[in-house]
């Protein structure tokens, strides 16, 4: 297991102030294995899997199971048993409980949902996603962007396990992990579905030509964006609005979060492959951002443009300031008229060019250069206080 401080470092923090903790993000990302660490560091605790028949036999009578239960209790998987979040709610309000509660779950829906209904103000969310470069180490950005972070696809031997993995990944998800959670789609029409967002990575999100393309309505295209971006798949990033005398873009854009899962969409098996594909330049640019948005875990991120072509790929409010990114796949980052354009229609504190270099250094007024692996550090100085 590679170092995760940081977030087994939010999971506390969470139950200081909250008697239960959901921990979401998507399947095989590492939950089940950082919540048995701080479990087995509790000392105390009853460890329940939802995946496994016995243990969902034990919770068909959840209160008699769980009410004597002290310690830590960890249901994992717990988006398979919504009707748990009932008995939940109850436990959870009984005075002097010495009971603490650790939920996992695989879909951003269904356990909101259930937190949102039934169990409001008593659980605390931490977001969790595969591994990045904080925990990987800065030196193996390259294994990263071309693996991806999961942590079976990242680890594993060489290059050809890794993509094996990943499609073995994608099919168990499309045909088992999508129906477990009561969507009828047929499976080779959500990963048809799956491959044009991996081809319009990085652009702006059209539904009338998806629907087109899959010979459907643009509400049922939506319906399988929000599908996916619920299962922590895909990422919708909102445009922003300025008062502004300019058209400006209204709808988002995509991304596959996973750049190793981008890759296997795309069927890109080597990595020399990657560099010379039509796609290059919008991986890297939804990797870094990947990257900057899990180490701030911001919940404010953005994009700007508008219809005269003026651009800002990623906008972040933190404290109160206005901080703008670039990603640019380049040795050498300069300034452009779009840049300029941003840091000035939008009134940036600072704008800075992301890049796979070695060296930061300013290009202009509140404008630099910054190299990817200087991002954990420069997330840090951001937010010196933050767990």
């Amino acid at each position: 297991m590679l170092d995760r401080s940081d977030a087994l470092k939010s999971v506390r923090n969470a139950f200081a102030a909250h008697p239960a903790v959901g921990i979401v993000g998507p399947r095989q990302c590492g939950k089940t294995t950082l919540a048995r660490f701080f479990a087995e560091a509790e000392g105390n605790f009853t460890f329940f899997d939802l995946e496994r028949a016995v243990d969902r036999r034990k919770l068909e009578a959840p209160e008699q199971t769980l009410a004597p239960l002290e310690g830590l209790v960890v249901i994992d998987e717990i988006q398979r048993q919504p009707a748990l979040f009932e008995t939940l709610r109850v436990l959870l309000d009984r005075p002097d409980s010495k009971t603490r509660f650790l939920l996992l779950g695989s879909a951003s829906p269904s356990l909101v949902k259930g937190v949102s209904e039934s169990l409001a103000g008593r659980v605390g969310l931490v977001d969790m996603g595969p591994f990045d470069l904080r925990e990987t180490g800065v030196e193996n950005w390259r294994d990263l962007w071309f693996r991806g972070g999961f942590p079976r696809s990242f680890l594993a031997l060489d290059d050809a396990a890794s993509a094996n993995w990943r499609e073995s990944f994608i099919r168990t998800f499309l045909e088992r992990d999508i129906p477990q959670l009561g969507i009828t789609i047929p499976s080779e029409s959500l990963r048809r579905f799956w491959i044009m967002i991996a081809h319009y990575h990085g652009q702006v999100w059209n539904g009338a030509e998806f629907a087109r393309a899959m010979g459907t309505s643009e509400p049922t295209a939506r319906r399988y964006l929000d599908i996916l971006a619920g299962a922590f798949m895909v990422r919708v990033l909102p445009p922003w609005h300025e008062n502004l005398k300019k058209r400006q873009l209204k709808s988002p854009k995509i991304y596959v979060r996973d750049s190793g899962l981008l890759h296997s969409l795309l069927e890109v098996e080597t990595r020399i492959q990657l560099l010379g594909h039509p796609k290059v330049g919008a991986s890297w640019e939804g990797f870094a951002i990947e990257q900057l948005v899990m180490a701030t875990g911001s919940r404010t991120a953005c994009y700007w443009g508008t219809h005269a072509g003026a651009e800002l790929d990623l906008m972040l409010l933190h404290q109160g300031k206005r901080l703008g990114f670039e990603f640019k796949r380049s040795d050498a980052p300069s300034t452009s008229k779009s840049m300029h354009a941003a840091l000035n229609d939008l009134g940036l504190d600072h704008l800075w060019v992301v890049y796979p270099g070695s060296e930061e250094f300013p290009l202009a007024e509140r404008i630099s250069a910054l190299p990817i692996t200087e991002l954990p550090e420069f997330v840090k100085k951001l937010s010196p206080g933050a767990p």
